[in-house]
């Protein structure tokens, strides 16, 4: 290559790298360590004070676990059940209770036959305005009625923790 066209081709080189770099950036909010560790802090108290050994997982906005823990007494199987709740939750962006019923209605949905999905009650996305930033499943406490009063307790404390802090909770729809 000639020296003139070395020269353009640095020229249009240093250009391309000029321009801003903001704008091939995404700008996208995440859930911290500390809400993660908050948030599964007060499900596993919730439900200890219950009287419900239970496993948590808190995941972040890619399904990535930020947070796992298995409460004293826990079955072992409810590590599994809490990681896939909450990444069925992450992945559909509702309550897993909401694709659990959308699963009886409709046996045949495609969705159940993804890996790490269950149809199981007991996880809800975390949500800033409509975008899920992650979600926290719960395995160990009894579906239906008692499920539903763990995960109210769940929302309205993590909601206290957003008010005084400014920053996520779980989706507003997991109070039904």
């Amino acid at each position: 290559m000639s020296a003139p066209l070395n020269r353009l081709a640095a020229i249009g080189l240093t250009c391309a790298l000029a321009s801003p770099a903001s704008a091939q950036l995404l700008n996208e909010k995440s859930l911290s360590a500390a809400m993660a560790l908050t948030i599964a802090q007060t499900a596993l108290e919730t439900c200890t004070k219950q009287g419900y050994h239970v496993s948590v997982h808190v995941l972040g906005r890619n399904g990535e676990v930020l947070v796992a823990v298995h409460g004293d007494g826990a079955p072992p199987h409810t590590m599994e059940n809490s990681q896939r709740k909450a990444y069925t939750s992450r992945t559909l962006r509702i309550p897993s209770g909401e694709f659990a019923q959308r699963v009886k209605d409709n046996p045949t949905t495609g969705a159940v036959h993804l890996t790490g999905i269950i149809a199981a009650q007991g996880a809800l996305p975390i949500k800033v305005g409509d975008e899920v930033i992650g979600a926290v499943g719960v395995s160990g406490a009894p579906g239906r009625r008692k499920g539903r009063g763990l995960l109210r307790g769940r929302h309205r404390q993590s909601r206290r923790s957003a008010q005084v802090t400014g920053k996520p909770t779980t989706t507003p729809s997991a109070a039904r």
